[in-house]
């Protein structure tokens, strides 16, 4: 069986905690800490006694390579994934996913690929290179990435693919991951409605389902050939106005994982007011 899990950036803004508290009600198997400013995240005690209190594995780590994290473990992108994939192997996580690197980060991008393998074999971590899309500014591409956004072109040996990112670069998700083939090891479950050339501009993580993505022909493939790898919810739940309308949203998302890689055991989002209490005192949102 395929293990589903969630990222905490599917509760964003509101605190690591409340992350783990809606995957647990959602009925995820596990979850997925995006590194962050926010100091739980960095912190292997803290998470693994969330994930003790939650009884939900950490299932990967997300190196803070975003432009929001830019100084969280300081500027040195080498040093970020250091560290990533020692947090991961303090927590028990298998998979740190990481981004190419920025075009600016020069020294860093001609190393790269060489880090991704010599930390991964220390570490006895899998460090999967997550694809994205190239930049436009005014209508005019620009080079965001070094060696590149597309990672079907990487020499790297695991690979992390993200629905969204696949339909802003208007590539073909399930094209990807069959000439992926063994090299796909870990996705985010999304969606996306269109590509830069097509005017999309931003990247839009919807539900699966709601995009143009092949999203429920990739989970099949991934289950009828046995895949081991694992499957992660990174959805956009931003506009809900309370708990129980984001909790529905992470169920839905649950639920076309489960279905479309033919798991039948599905949950209801709770309905009973405990369910959807807020948090007690002293808990941050």
């Amino acid at each position: 069986m395929i293990r589903i899990g969630m990222s905490t950036t599917c509760a964003y803004p509101l605190s690591t905690e409340h992350a783990f508290r809606l995957a647990k009600l959602a009925g995820y198997d596990g979850i997925e800490i995006m590194v962050s400013r926010d100091d739980v995240t960095q912190d292997a005690a803290a998470l693994l006694a969330l994930s003790r209190k939650y009884k939900l594995p950490i299932f990967s780590i997300h190196a803070p390579v975003l432009l929001l994290t830019h100084f969280v473990w300081g500027r040195d992108p080498l040093v970020k994934l250091e560290r990533s994939a020692a947090l991961a192997a303090e927590v028990g996580a298998r998979t740190v996913v990481v981004h190419p690197p920025f075009r600016w980060q020069a020294d860093f991008a001609v190393t790269f690929l060489d880090s991704v393998r010599e930390i991964s074999a220390d570490r006895g971590i899998e460090i999967a290179v997550e694809n994205m899309f190239p930049w436009k500014f005014g209508g005019r591409g620009m080079k965001a990435y070094s060696p590149g956004w597309d990672t079907t072109r990487m020499d790297c040996d695991a690979v992390t693919l993200d629905f969204s990112h696949c339909a802003l670069s208007g590539l073909d998700s399930l094209a990807m991951a069959t000439e992926l083939g063994d090299r796909l090891r870990h996705v985010h479950l999304c969606d996306g409605s269109g590509s830069l050339d097509e005017g999309k501009v931003f990247d839009e993580h919807l539900l699966p389902g709601r995009g143009s993505e092949p999203v429920a022909e990739v989970l099949n493939l991934l289950a009828r050939t046995g895949w081991d790898g694992r499957i992660v919810a990174e959805v956009n739940t931003r506009k809900a106005r309370t708990e129980q309308e984001r909790l529905v949203l992470l169920v839905e998302t649950l639920a076309f994982a489960r279905l479309h890689t033919a798991q039948r055991r599905v949950r209801r989002a709770p309905r009973s007011p405990r369910a959807h209490e807020s948090l007690r005192p002293g808990q941050q949102h």
